[in-house]
Parts: structure tokens; sequence; C-alpha cells
């Protein structure tokens, strides 16, 4: 996130008054006939996310930095839960020029504003030509704000660099982000906070006994990893944040049609949601010992690519009878799952672009929260709709336990059938959740699209962070910062 979008220095800056929607008569009725008079014309009647320019001479007011000469007035939700949307859509529809907000806020809410203001000057241009200072792209970068008072900066900037982060991960092509690739920037993550990354790839993989992951990448000249990651205070409570690294799906021998391969560069877009989280975590200190597993491969079609009903071993020991090559995500899970027990964790959290079904139950923009705590599952998303992150939780059903049985190994990672699709691939990464003495974590599974079908304004089309906000608000109130 370009932090050149905020300044500390109001000279020059146009006032901007901010109403909520139910506060429009009340303004409205304080302005001189004239002003009234300018507001009906445009049409402004404080709906969400839109603005007025009144020239500051029809206010009576000369008294801004600015000399009175512009105001802008936005208007935003009467309820909090689409306030960060509503700012980012205040920032699109304003002209380029420096702001300082008239209006008292408080602190969440400036936090909010901030937030907001910064996501909609995000694009992904990397591999653009640089245009002109005049093409409108180029100018949505100069809307700058002065900072809100009462905003923790801090927060807001380390939120909009995360979802940037996030972002970038999964909008960058797979020829240029693969599971090398994606275990340098988790490198370069735990460098920046002290923290501690490890690396397992190839071969080697074989040898710590992590034969999933392995059977899954070996068809591809990327050779397929482990990121390890860990920071924080060895003696704190321990968070195990687990992502799904499939950095490109062709489907493997089961082969997706073009269509839906188009966007498999984003099938690695749970790794990139746990790495955004983990920055959040180590940027605000919060008091854990943070650990991020990430089994990255590419799902490629080779002479030696994994084949339907093949016989594939786990690192719990249970095997996996693969029902369809294109569920890979689950069978690679399974091994970092089981990893992640070993520490008898406090909470783990996976994160994964994992089914369909999930979509079809929830669309594209609703995640869905599997968990195994009642607490811990109503905690998360009240928290999800206090900061404008929503998702919904979907059950672990017990009856259906029985469609993820192999006929020949202990598991099938694909039931035949396909009803219950999203609950079907949480039971069987349930299966890996304890450890060899039975002893069951808190554990929350993230079932989510990661992308953006269409632009809106803050949420531009293409790769997105999803539940780490609530994620985050969730661990700093359970553990502190």
């Amino acid at each position: 996130m370009p932090d050149t979008c905020f300044t500390e220095n109001p000279e020059g800056a146009l006032e901007l008054t901010a109403l909520p929607k139910a506060g429009f008569d009340a303004w409205f009725g304080g302005l001189s006939d004239t002003a009234q008079a300018w507001i009906k014309t445009s049409g402004f009647k404080a709906s969400p996310g839109t603005v007025c320019l009144l020239p500051g001479d029809i206010c009576g007011d000369t008294s801004s930095d600015a000399g009175g000469d512009v105001q802008a007035v936005a208007g935003y939700s009467d309820t909090s839960e689409n306030l960060l949307w509503d700012w980012a859509a205040i920032a699109k529809a304003l002209p380029a020029g420096k702001y300082r907000i008239s209006t008292k806020l408080d602190e969440d809410e400036a936090a909010t504003c901030m937030l907001g203001w910064a996501l909609s000057q995000y694009s992904f241009d990397r591999y653009q030509q640089k245009k002109d200072k005049d093409v409108d792209k180029a100018s949505e970068s100069d809307r700058v704000l002065v900072w809100p008072e009462g905003a923790n900066h801090k927060q807001a900037l380390s939120h909009g660099a995360a979802i940037s982060l996030v972002r970038n991960l999964i909008n960058t092509p797979a020829n240029h982000m693969g599971p090398a690739e994606l275990a340098d920037v988790a490198g370069e993550l735990a460098a920046m906070h002290d923290g501690t990354c490890v690396v397992i790839s190839g071969e080697a993989l074989l040898e710590a006994d992590y034969p999933a992951i392995h059977a899954v990448g070996r068809a591809s000249d990327m050779e397929p990893c482990l990121i390890d990651l860990a920071w924080g205070n060895e003696n704190a409570p321990k968070v195990t944040l687990v992502g799904k690294g499939v950095c490109f799906d062709s489907g493997g021998l089961d082969l997706k049609p073009a269509s839906s391969m188009k966007l498999m560069k984003k099938d690695m877009g749970g790794s990139a949601q746990a790495l955004g989280l983990a920055s959040m975590i180590m940027e605000a200190g919060i008091k854990v010992r943070l650990r991020v597993l990430i089994p990255a491969v590419e799902n490629a079609v080779s002479g030696n690519a994994m084949r339907p009903l093949d016989v594939v071993d786990t690192r719990k020991g249970l095997t996996i009878e693969i029902g369809n090559t294109d569920a890979e995500g689950r069978v690679i899970l399974a091994d970092a799952l089981f990893e992640a027990t070993s520490e008898q964790p406090d909470l783990i959290i996976d994160f994964a672009t994992l089914t369909g079904a999930a979509r079809v139950a929830l669309g594209t923009e609703l995640p869905a929260l599997f968990c195994n705590s009642n607490e811990v599952a109503e905690d998360i998303l009240a928290c999800g709709m206090k900061v404008s992150d929503p998702m919904w939780r979907l059950p672990l059903w017990p009856g259906y336990k029985k469609l993820v049985e192999g006929k020949v190994a202990d598991l099938n990672n694909a039931p035949e059938g396909g009803f219950g699709g999203a609950i079907t691939a949480a039971l069987f990464l349930e299966h890996f959740v304890s450890d060899e003495n039975g002893n069951v974590s808190d554990w929350v599974h993230l079932d989510l699209m990661a992308w953006n079908q269409s632009s809106r304004p803050g949420r531009p089309e293409g790769g997105e962070a999803m539940t780490i906000r609530a994620l985050f608000t969730y661990l700093s109130e359970r553990f502190g910062m």
C-alpha cells in the first residue's frame, strides 16, 4: 500500500465533511439558501460513497487552510458494516488533491477511513509500461489524505500493506510466482521481523517424511516444497497458520478445461492469506508464538504425475486414494496440518481456495468457515462483522464422514457424487488435525475464493485478501498485543 496517499501536513488541504446518510437532513437544514440550492442541483443526499464539491463562498466559510475556495462533502452508511468500502468509494469519487476531514471520527472510524482510502488506490501494474501522469490510473495516487485525528496510523498502514501483499502474490502470474518464489517472499517476511524460515524442497520432502506434498508436486519442473516460518517468544501461546500453496493447478491428469484453468494462478490464495495475516501479527507484536506452514507445489502433468486411484502416503500414516487428481489441495494440506499438530498449538488456522462447492453455497464474496469449537467460531464471526470482513459457518457434519472413506485406502480425496463438497473436504482435513496421541487443538478451516470477479471501489478485479482482518481482530483480542 502506498503511504504516499497520506500526509501530516494540512497546508493547502481541502476541507472534507463526512455525513452518515441519517445526518443529511440536519446538516442540510443548517446551510444557506444558496448552498441548499447548490446541493439540490447536484442531487447529493449523502448516499454512501457519494461526494459533492461546493465553492467555499456559498457556504460562507473562508476559514479552511485552502482559503475557502472549495469544500467537499461525502456520505457514508448509517451502520459500520460497510464503512470501509464507503470510504474507498469516497476516495475514488473525489478529484485529485489533498483533503482534510473536518468531521470528528472515533478511533475505529478514523482507522477504517485510512484503510478504505488506501485500498481505493491499489492497482497491480507490475507488467505494464508506465503511463503518462495525465492518465486516470496515474492520477488516482494523487488523492492525498491528511492523517485523520485519532487514527492508529501504524495499524492502518500495516493492514493496508498486508492486503496489498496478498493481492500482489495472487495477481502475480505463475511463471513468476512458483514454489521457490513463494518461499523467497516468506523468507523476506521472516527476516523483516527477526523470524526464521526453513524450506524443504524436492526429494528432501521424502527424506523429511512429507510424501503427500511430494506426490502432488513431483510432476512439475518447479520443485515442490514445504515453507516453515516461525516468529515470537517460544513460551507464548502457539498459533499456527497453514496456507494452501498450489501455485498453478492444471488439474493434473484429470485435466481442467481451459476456462477453469484460466484463473488457477490464484490457487495459492490460501498461502497468500497466511503470509498476509502473519505480517499483520508480527508488525503488531501480538503475544503469540507464530508458525506458518505452506505446502507449495504446481499441480502439473508429466510421466510421473499421480494418477486417479493411486494411493498416496501421508505424514500421519493414513493413506489417501486419489479419486481425482484435481482435488490436490487437501492432499498437500494433509501433511502440513499434521505437522502443525506436532507442537500442540492453541490454535490452528488453515486457508485454502479449496472447493467450488463452497462458492456454490455462499457465492464468491463470502468465505466458508469450519471450526471444531463453537466458541471460537462465534467469536471469529463476530469479529468479521465488526470489521467488514465477513464469513459464514458451515458444519463439520459427522453424518458425512463415511463419504471420505476410501475403498482400498484409509481416505478418498474426492468422494463420488459431489454433494456437500465443501463439507466433505473439511471432514477430510479434520483427520489430520489430531496428533499421534489423539490431542486436538482448536482448528479453523477457511474455504475462500481469494479473487474479485469484478471491480468495486477498494476491491479491484483480481486477487483479494479475505478473512485476515477478522482473524487479526480475533487474535489480538484473544492473545493481546
